[in-house]
């Protein structure tokens, strides 16, 4: 009687949601019955990870409105020859792909005439 009494107290407060719901103080019985089975642990994601030295193996978990974990994919670190490949590799991406487009956008005075067009035609082939 007294989980009765707690649930239909949740279904009434709303406070406690934040974003729980898409209608205004209607709560689905399913995020209901989650926060009362979960307690405090409502919407939090597990942190795992025993060793700051070792893999995260939790990277891509996310919680949704509802309260649903999701694991989205990632490539951990196992992967590469070294830890810290993978971050570094990124960063050498993302500085090439502004290398890139500093280029692309680069005013090209001069090379455009009434007889011809000497500009770039883009990072990619043509």
């Amino acid at each position: 009687m007294e989980n009765e009494a707690r649930s239909k107290e949740k279904v009434t407060r709303n406070e406690e949601l934040e974003t729980s719901t898409a209608d205004r103080g209607i709560i689905p019985a399913e995020v209901a019955a989650r926060m009362d089975r979960e307690g405090s642990d409502y919407r939090t994601t597990a942190d795992e990870q025993a060793d700051p030295e070792s893999i995260d193996v939790t990277g891509g978990a996310t919680v949704d409105q509802e309260g649903l974990a999701n694991n989205y994919a990632i490539e951990p670190e196992m992967y590469y020859d070294t830890p810290g490949d993978a971050s570094q590799e990124a960063a050498q991406d993302q500085a090439h792909r502004a290398q890139e487009l500093a280029e692309a956008n680069q005013d090209k005075q001069g090379e455009l005439t009434m007889e011809e067009d000497n500009r770039g035609r883009g990072p990619g082939a043509v």
